[in-house]
């Protein structure tokens, strides 16, 4: 079975603004970024994580395929300095509406890889959402699609 993955990878707002005391404030001391008070994230980084999977992990549901049942799930996923998601802080931010597409999106994000985020060439643990889209080849894009 084949189905239609598109990536994209989001990431908020840029710090410009922000004083540098703000910044620094907004870093937790388990190094994640925090919002800082207008909304935007500090310490974004230079580089944004690339997936490195050749073949996606999602693996389309047998039962969901055979009934044409199609669907966008949106995941936030936390990145850590090597690269790997950290599956315990994986999330279903915007259901698909359909649970077998929302288990089988979340059940792929373990085999993810990624080239992590960087900042000044130093590799840094980032947040970001994550997109898996389940489509039937041959049918028109769903709303919310951006390809």
């Amino acid at each position: 079975m084949r189905f239609l993955f598109i990536p994209l990878m989001l990431l908020s707002s840029s710090v410009s603004g922000c004083s540098e005391g703000t910044r620094q404030a907004a870093r937790g001391n388990d190094g994640w970024l925090r919002r800082v008070s207008d909304g935007a994230l500090a310490d974004m980084p230079d580089e944004q994580p690339r997936v490195l999977n050749e073949e996606l992990p999602f693996r389309y549901p047998v039962s969901a395929y055979q009934t044409g049942v199609q669907g966008n799930v949106m995941l936030r996923l936390f990145v850590d300095s090597s690269g790997r998601v950290v599956p315990d802080s994986t999330r279903v931010v915007e259901p698909s509406g359909h649970g077998a597409l929302d288990s089988a999106a979340l059940q792929g994000v373990s085999r993810l890889q990624f080239r992590p985020a960087r900042r000044r060439g130093i590799p840094i643990p980032v947040s970001l959402l994550f997109p898996v889209h389940f489509r039937r080849p041959g049918t028109n894009p769903l709303g919310g699609d951006s390809l």
